[in-house]
């Protein structure tokens, strides 16, 4: 027999390769399962060096974990490309997509075709997307219904923090995020600084309205604190600096040298004056004003001296990042050179004061009047906790972006999974022929959400599931399970609401890689002389 593929490759004919690829659906499902929902399991990811990582954000788990299956990593990838575009919904995906391959299998095993479960995994598909526009609840001014993006934030960060601090945060996203919008143009998240302090506790977190900058004055008689600061953005090099082209200078005594110096010191010192009328025009003794320098190139030390006998705050090198919020955050423009300066120029802040944390100094800028920038101080006493906080913060400001831009949600705790299968369960009547076998594993399939949060909750879950489903039939009305008695529940009353965007691209990523991974029937793995020609 003559054999086209290289002798050393692994070859997986139809059975092995839809075993395999089976196999590693149900596999990572197993593994992310125990996270969904409040009520989840968290995951310890200990790193080479000993590091530890805490967490239960699928997209977090997927990231780290080193998944050596081919199969199982193509399903990570995809789970993970929808929370980046999306900001969530990665354990959900996954879990939709072991659960199918699961139903599948049961159907292949009797002889079934997996062209035509794919057929019935199309129609199943596309039925659902027509039934999430009908089941979503519009806001058509979602960006003022603050009550409601706390709801969404609240269930999402819910799922990934404990619900003590979840509530907390949620209020601090929803903050953050209507801070930032401008009318008319798109949500920017990079305008929501994240920072973080090791100092106090979660709990301590809170949202600022203004900028907190990761370093501080560099001169010892600064002052730590100012009231009512005008504040220039500037990045102008207030520092010695040598000629640009190779020249040489020649003197004949120690006066032409001394005078020499004069005049290279003078060009500089030149620029600091000119700050230095400003603030003196701006800031007197009646209006009680002080004056604060941030900028992005260096100031040297004769020049920090000038400013600080004048009781100017001045901060060097500043990040870029922080350059092009600042004006947003406080007014005024940043300037890149200190002729012409003028009152417009410069930002206004109430408040400016520096705080010292063992080696490491923070400006905090504060009581600003129209801000289109803040920053989300996250404070912790650990690493582990600062890090998980993290990653809930960027999915709950996503949560919330994704509500204003959908300017719809949909009911959560399980509510459109249970009606999709509702739905779906009379649907398939009107189907002919053995796809509708495929829109009925569809169907069956979907209540693998409300399933697991019964699980994780501790629950029965047939009796349960199956007094869910008979409510939601009897009712027709939104109907989710409680994760505290596994009873129904009206999510809406309950305000818990997911995103619609997730839940769209969820329906698009999860069948459609089912249905690729199904219809494999060889795998071909190259052998290690494949490359060589061998």
């Amino acid at each position: 027999m003559v054999t086209v593929v290289n002798s050393k490759a692994d070859v997986l004919k139809a059975t092995q390769a839809l075993a395999v690829n089976l196999n590693a659906a149900k596999g990572l499902q197993e593994v992310m399962k125990s996270n969904l929902g409040p009520r989840g399991t968290l995951k310890m990811l200990v790193g080479g060096a000993g590091q530890i990582k805490i967490t239960k954000d699928g997209h977090v788990l997927l990231g780290e974990m080193q998944i050596q299956h081919p199969t199982a990593s193509m399903i990570a990838r995809a789970a993970t490309a929808q929370d980046d575009m999306t900001g969530d919904g990665t354990t959900t995906s996954v879990m939709f997509i072991g659960e199918l391959m699961k139903l599948a299998e049961v159907c292949l095993a009797e002889g079934l075709h997996p062209r035509l479960i794919a057929e019935g995994f199309d129609i199943a598909r596309e039925e659902m997307v027509k039934f999430l526009e009908s089941f979503k609840i519009p806001l058509p001014n979602a960006f003022n219904d603050r009550e409601k993006l706390v709801c969404v934030a609240r269930t999402s960060l819910r799922t990934k923090i404990a619900s003590a601090i979840a509530d907390q945060m949620a209020e601090v996203v929803v903050d953050a995020v209507r801070c930032i919008k401008k009318p008319e143009q798109a949500l920017d998240l990079n305008m929501v600084e994240v920072l973080h302090m090791k100092n106090k506790l979660v709990t301590d977190t809170r949202l600022i309205k203004g900028l907190v900058l990761d370093h501080g004055a560099r001169h010892p008689d600064m002052p730590k604190r100012l009231e009512n600061c005008y504040i220039l953005t500037c990045n102008v090099s207030l520092e010695y600096e040598k000629s640009e082209v190779n020249a040489g200078f020649f003197y004949s005594s120690a006066e032409q040298r001394d005078k020499l110096a004069e005049s290279e010191r003078k060009f500089t010192d030149d620029k600091v004056r000119k700050i230095v009328e400003l603030k003196k025009k701006v800031c007197t003794e009646e209006n009680k004003k002080s004056f604060v320098v941030i900028n992005q190139k260096g100031i040297d030390p004769p020049s920090l001296e000038m400013l600080a006998h004048e009781g100017i705050i001045a901060l060097r090198r500043a990040k870029r990042r922080n350059m092009e919020r600042l004006p947003l955050a406080v007014g005024g423009n940043a300037v890149n050179s200190v002729d012409d300066l003028d009152e417009d120029d410069l930002g206004f802040a109430e408040l400016v004061y520096e705080q010292t944390l063992e080696d490491d100094k923070y400006t905090f800028i504060e009581g600003v009047k129209h801000s289109h920038s803040c920053t989300v101080l996250i404070q912790g006493s650990t690493d582990h906790s600062i890090a998980q906080l993290k990653d809930a913060v960027r999915d709950g400001l996503r949560a919330v972006q994704n509500t204003i831009e959908d300017e719809a949600v949909v009911p959560g705790a399980g509510a459109f999974e249970l009606a999709g299968h509702v739905h779906l369960e009379q649907f398939k009547r009107s189907v002919q022929g053995k796809p509708r076998l495929g829109v009925e594993l569809f169907g069956k399939a979907l209540l693998t959400v409300p399933k697991t949060l019964l699980e994780n909750s501790g629950m029965d879950v047939q009796e349960k599931l199956l007094t869910v489903v008979a409510e939601r039939e009897r009712k027709g009305a939104p109907v989710g399970v409680s994760i505290a008695t596994g009873d129904p529940i009206d999510p809406v009353v309950e305000g818990i609401f997911d995103n619609y965007s997730v839940k769209k691209s969820c329906l698009g990523l999860a069948p459609v890689l089912a249905q690729q991974l199904l219809l494999v029937d060889e795998v071909i793995r190259a052998g290690k002389s494949a490359n060589a020609g061998g």
